[in-house]
């Protein structure tokens, strides 16, 4: 795999920036990974909830966030690279309000369904 080019730019910041870097990427990637399995036990364990229309749209919601916080973890990623290596500040991420949004959505509709099938 050949190198990008944005890594020949600036100077090579400390590596310790770099591997926290890193590890605050695969923690998005956890994330999104808790995501897609809370879809997936909705889907296929949360039998008793109703409407099955609503489990079943959260659980494609729960997917959807999982592949797009996946996108964004590595585009957050390669921006702070960039920004470290040019010592430029750190560039805002939309990652998190949609993150909050999407766990705000899930947990009100969890808790509707929790009451309207008791």
């Amino acid at each position: 795999m050949r190198e990008p080019s944005w890594r020949r730019e600036g100077a090579d910041p400390d590596y310790r920036f770099t591997l926290a870097n890193e590890r605050t990427f695969l923690a998005w990637i956890r994330t999104a990974l808790a995501l897609l399995a809370g879809g997936v036990l909705l889907h296929q364990f949360a039998t008793e909830l109703e409407p099955r229309v609503v489990v079943l749209v959260l659980a494609i919601v729960l997917a959807i966030a999982a592949a797009v916080l996946s996108v964004g973890a590595y585009t957050r990623w390669r921006a702070n690279e960039i920004a470290m290596r040019r010592n430029g500040p750190l560039p805002f991420s939309w990652v998190l309000p949609l993150l909050s949004g999407v766990g705000l959505l899930a947990a009100g509709l969890l808790a509707v369904l929790f009451l309207v099938t008791r």
